[in-house]
């Protein structure tokens, strides 16, 4: 049993520890060295690091130290968990290819005439890496704490939280920056979010669950209070069995699949789910109209 659990942590921590690795390397080969931004706090970090020279392993994780704790006491549950090992492994990783940028083991692709090469290859690069941290439940801290509790205190969009951070932050480059290679930045973050929900598979807001079993109602508190995403109950009626119970809907966020899959496993794990493509979704946590 000790062997299974180990090796289920080690599918969800691998992966999320391979795309910091990733989205590290794109913001030292590609970001930093063609003087493009991010958005976020790891904007600040390069903000930081063009101003001051500050080392960006440094300040991530000084900067993002006190939103993952303020964030541990407000969210808690298991995704602050993996926040938390996001965080940490970014700026591991970060320091890792900073030094061996430092000493000559890697050379930064810097251009002088060729951006657009740059951006594009950049917003692979940190799309890809983005897309296995989300994929696999974990975040790289920073913007993504803040919407979170902004959103739980004030009902606040995710979405439209960490894209005013983005917009104030990338904002703030053009003291910095030329306008030039702000633009390029629109377009390596275009082709991130694009890369982003190819590795997520699929380019759909969301999906919808719909969960038939024995132990609905518990599987629907769970989802309740661990997801902060309402449930529907709906009586049915076993057409062989002729037994009355209940069937589960709910529609998550593609972030949020991989965990309600789980919730559902561990309280039935004979139950039935069926997953289904949403095209648009209005209403609180998701568009509002």
């Amino acid at each position: 049993m000790r062997t299974l659990k180990l090796a289920s942590y080690l599918r969800t921590i691998l992966p999320i520890m391979l795309g910091t690795a990733i989205y590290a390397f794109g913001l030292l080969y590609f970001i930093i060295p063609n003087q493009l931004m991010e958005g976020g706090v790891t904007g600040v970090t390069i903000l930081l690091n063009y101003a001051f020279g500050i080392s960006p392993s440094i300040s991530n994780l000084v900067l993002n130290i006190p939103l993952f704790l303020l964030g541990w006491k407000i969210l808690g549950g298991r995704s602050i968990i993996y926040t938390g090992l996001g965080i940490a492994s970014l700026s591991f990783f970060l320091w890792m290819f900073e030094n061996m940028i430092r000493t000559g083991w890697i050379n930064p692709f810097t251009t002088e005439h060729d951006y657009i090469l740059a951006s594009l290859y950049a917003g692979v690069t940190l799309g890809a890496g983005l897309g296995l941290v989300f994929r696999f439940g974990g975040t790289t801290g920073g913007s993504d704490i803040i919407a979170r509790i902004l959103g739980r205190k004030y009902g606040w969009s995710m979405g439209q939280v960490i894209l005013s951070l983005d917009v104030i932050i990338i904002g703030l480059s053009l003291f910095y920056i030329r306008e030039e290679n702000i633009l390029y930045t629109l377009v390596a973050v275009f082709i991130a979010s694009k890369v982003i929900d190819f590795i997520q598979e699929g380019a759909y807001s969301a999906r919808a669950f719909t969960i038939i079993s024995d132990f609905a109602p518990e599987i629907a508190d769970i989802i309740t209070k661990e997801l902060e995403r309402g449930v529907t109950l709906i009586p049915a009626v076993g057409a062989y069995s002729k037994q009355a119970k209940h069937v589960a809907y709910c529609v998550v966020s593609r972030q949020e699949m991989r965990r309600l899959r789980e919730i559902v496993r561990s309280v039935d794990p004979r139950a039935f789910i069926i997953i289904s493509d949403v095209h648009d979704v209005h209403g609180e946590g998701f568009k509002e109209d």
